[in-house]
């Protein structure tokens, strides 16, 4: 796998891997971009299971730096229903393609996001607690990073409609994935989407995932909370539309 990549290939892969980096410190929505431009180096299956590990590891950089800032509450009410997402997309991995997954999630994120805008204008109150949309969430971000890695801009919107700090959104954020891709990687290595070739190609893009890393974290460090969730609206919007297209 390795051998086999082109110099312009190269450049492709590591700059996946600098978008993954800072998608999992504070430039959430970069995962969205990182996804095809590993899908257009790899086949499609080929491309997850090299995404996968790298996922997993920037998620671990993301909680070493904001392993203080996590809301427990939300992600305890999150996960049980995105465990059970994740085990029904394993079983429909080989049922449904990402071309007629692809614009169900995008239009998913778009109705989130009036949702969300809705709440930000007080036009409607769902509150922090609330367990049919947290378990309708969880279900969704679970299955739809199964099947398409594509769960990012739903979870982005759910924690904007609970209005959370910008370092306790990075913290939920970053052990939120956590759980859930460590929870998928024995569902995705018995599907064989991760070989050694796969895996020695990960080692090599780990510096380039700790140079995003630090983009990321610099941008969450010192950008207004106001623009913060502007830059988060507008990113899940761009993946929605990259899905819906």
């Amino acid at each position: 796998m390795i051998e086999g990549l082109t110099l312009g290939e190269w450049l492709i892969v590591a700059g996946a891997a600098v978008l993954i980096g800072a998608a999992k410190t504070g430039v959430f929505g970069g995962g969205m971009v990182a996804i095809p431009l590993m899908a257009s180096v790899f086949p499609a299956k080929t491309s997850t299971g090299v995404l996968l590990p790298l996922l997993c590891f920037g998620d671990l950089l993301g909680v070493l730096l904001y392993r203080r800032h996590a809301g427990w509450d939300v992600l305890m009410r999150l996960f049980p229903f995105a465990a059970a997402g994740v085990v029904a997309g394993y079983f429909l991995m080989h049922r449904i393609s990402d071309a007629a997954l692809k614009p169900i999630i995008g239009a998913i994120v778009l109705v989130l996001l009036v949702l969300q805008y809705a709440m930000a204008h007080e036009y409607v109150a769902v509150g922090r607690t609330h367990v049919v949309l947290a378990a309708l969430i969880g279900l969704l971000a679970g299955f739809t990073t199964m099947t398409a890695n594509a769960s990012g801009p739903i979870m982005m919107l759910y924690l904007l409609m609970l209005q959370l700090d910008k370092r306790m959104f990075a913290g939920t954020m970053a052990w939120g994935y956590l759980c859930m891709n460590l929870f998928k990687l024995p569902f995705s290595a018995h599907l064989g989407l991760i070989t050694r070739d796969s895996l020695a190609l990960n080692g090599v893009l780990i510096p380039a995932i700790l140079v995003g890393g630090a983009g990321g974290y610099l941008f969450v460090r010192y950008i207004p909370q106001k623009i913060f969730a502007i830059v988060m609206q507008i990113l899940a919007a761009a993946g929605a539309v990259y899905l819906l297209m």
